[in-house]
């Protein structure tokens, strides 16, 4: 407990540079349980997250550095369920593979200070 991304506030993002290009299929976040939590709450937990993936900065031109970004899945992290969720991402639409995915938390579940984080994976091929 504590070893965690934490950032201040509710809100928060981070791109994740991936190793090389990938067909994304899902993300899993992880937070620890309320066992393990020594106030007995998670309320530091995201809640709503917003998945997005972009090539950005691989096209070389002048706006490299302004790639659109494609939303993938926007879900809810339950507090009630198993500490380590996965969610199914919506690339049906995307026959291409992604460099960065970027992570955004837009709640969490009730802590004003901050959010904390302790593990994501990326999914795919």
């Amino acid at each position: 407990p504590g070893n965690c991304w934490a950032f201040k506030g509710h809100q928060g993002q981070v791109v994740i540079k991936l190793p090389a290009r990938v067909h994304l299929t899902a993300i899993t976040v992880q937070h620890i349980s309320k066992d393990a939590s020594p106030s007995g709450t998670i309320i530091s937990a995201p809640k709503d997250i917003a998945v997005f993936v972009s090539l950005l900065g691989t096209s070389g031109g002048v706006d490299a550095d302004r790639e659109e970004e494609t939303l993938l899945g926007v879900f809810t992290y339950n507090v009630e369920k198993n500490p380590t969720q996965t969610f199914p991402l919506k690339n049906m639409l995307l026959p291409r593979a992604f460099s960065h995915v970027k992570l955004l938390v837009k709640s969490n579940w009730g802590n004003p200070w901050y959010t904390c984080i302790y593990r994501v994976k990326v999914h795919g091929k």
